[in-house]
């Protein structure tokens, strides 16, 4: 019996038919594909997990502004303070991604969760849900895995790159990675994950990557903070029973051929939209003074 899959369906079916869930058909993927067994991959999954909350505490800790000065010391600001209207998990979660990306544009270690201009979405939602439950390390794991499925799934099928696609193509699989992390840990079926995930991300198609000065900072860092709360809020409506009328697939499809069809100013080039406003220049003129 093989367990390969190439789209979300083909994860849903696998889940279904077996009576296992959706990080459980990708966990069998893995062993069936690579020479690892299930204590190495776990333990690799661990450490990545590891990672995920050092880099929230590295971000949290170190107050200092980058060199370009954009970004630095607001994720300990949001800390330090409690939510107006938020609630306590979503507003975590925002500062946990927010602490993450702020850690990756001051070089400190982090996952590509799918890339680096993403990585604070999963570790921000994921974290901020596992420390409200008190949920244990296997159940990480298990989200982990449902996570990399779609992270898998959107990567051979579409892109994960803002060059190519534009930032839905980056943050968005970042949210809807997640999405389905959260869904897997609470316990949802598969059937859910690949709702939270379609949810997700047809609700930030045509999302532009315009990154100011071409640093990974304006509007990146706060971007990831939006974002976390977004895979809650998705995996909320799942959760809850809500579908999308369009499938997962179909809308990574959707996401895909907007992602190319957008103008290169549009992706990644600082050539368009923020990065192009008066002040976005202004800023690219000082960095490159520096």
């Amino acid at each position: 019996m093989s367990y390969a899959y190439e789209t979300i369906a083909d994860i849903i079916r696998l889940s279904e038919e077996h009576n296992l869930s959706f990080g459980d058909v990708v966990m069998r993927t893995e062993l069936e594909q690579y020479d690892r067994n299930e204590k190495e991959i776990t333990k690799e999954i661990k450490h990545r997990l590891d990672i995920f909350k050092a880099s929230i505490k590295d971000g949290l800790r170190n107050l200092k502004r980058t060199q370009s000065n954009m970004s630095g010391g607001e994720a300990a600001r949001l800390i330090a303070r409690k939510p107006l209207f938020m609630s306590d998990i979503s507003y975590k979660a925002m500062s946990y991604a927010i602490a993450v990306n702020e850690a990756n544009a001051k070089m400190f270690k982090v996952v590509a969760c799918p890339t680096a201009g993403s990585c604070g979405v999963m570790p921000g939602a994921v974290q901020a849900v596992a420390e409200h439950y008190g949920l244990d390390t296997p159940t990480l794991v298990k989200g982990f895995l449902a996570a990399a499925g779609v992270g898998n799934v959107v990567s051979n099928r579409a892109c994960v790159a803002g060059a190519v696609g534009g930032c839905q193509a980056e943050v968005g699989t970042a949210a809807c990675m997640a999405a389905a992390a959260i869904v897997e840990m609470m316990g949802g079926t598969a059937r859910q994950v690949g709702h939270a995930v379609a949810l997700c991300m047809k609700n930030l198609l045509g999302l532009a990557c315009d990154p100011v000065a071409g640093l990974v900072e304006v509007p990146c860092v706060k971007r990831n903070g939006v974002y976390a709360v977004h895979a809650i809020t998705a995996a909320e409506l799942a959760l809850a029973g809500i579908e999308s009328q369009i499938p997962p697939d179909e809308v990574i499809e959707a996401m895909n051929n907007i992602g190319r069809a957008m103008p290169a100013a549009l992706r990644e080039t600082s050539d368009g939209g923020l990065a192009v406003t008066e002040t976005g220049l202004a800023i690219a003129e000082k960095v490159r003074s520096l």
